[in-house]
């Protein structure tokens, strides 16, 4: 038997809205554990959100079974400002994927790395980069292909 997904927030029963209590848990719905709620309020899709963002992704690959200072980290994401690293950190240490340590020496020494929880995280994102890299040229054979049909029906159409 499949579980339910489980959300918090406003879900419709039977043509009616209930608002339900912000640590309450409903069933969204469809119970496919492969599918997830579109709703902004379900926890799956913010977890989601959170963990398939790009700068995330990269914050995670690069603290696999190492420490990273704040400016290693900034200065090995190409195109990451300091605000969305900082941002980005923050977010990963509230969810319990990234661990922040400050030692107490002048300056302070602040050094990131991932929890037991991020490091099972990395394991999906492995298997994630291990596919890309497996299939990036039939993606870029299927780009070409749609950029050649979308070019030729504009084409016809002017």
């Amino acid at each position: 038997m499949k579980s339910p997904r489980h959300c918090e927030g406003t879900v419709e029963t039977k043509g009616t809205e209930n608002t339900l209590e912000t640590d309450a848990s409903v069933d969204c719905g469809d119970p496919d554990p492969f599918q997830w709620d579109t709703r902004e309020d379900c926890q799956v899709r913010q977890i989601l959100d959170r963990v398939a963002d790009k700068w995330s992704l990269l914050v995670i690959a690069l603290l696999d079974r190492r420490c990273l200072r704040f400016t290693e980290l900034r200065r090995e994401i190409d195109g990451i400002s300091q605000r969305m690293l900082t941002v980005t950190l923050r977010q990963l240490e509230r969810d319990g994927l990234v661990k922040r340590t400050v030692h107490p020496v002048v300056p302070p020494r602040v050094e990131y790395e991932l929890t037991p929880l991020g490091g099972t995280l990395h394991h999906t994102i492995r298997a994630l980069v291990t596919w890309t890299e497996e299939h990036q040229n039939e993606v870029a054979a299927a780009r070409s292909a749609y950029d050649a049909r979308v070019a030729a029906q504009e084409s016809a159409d002017a």
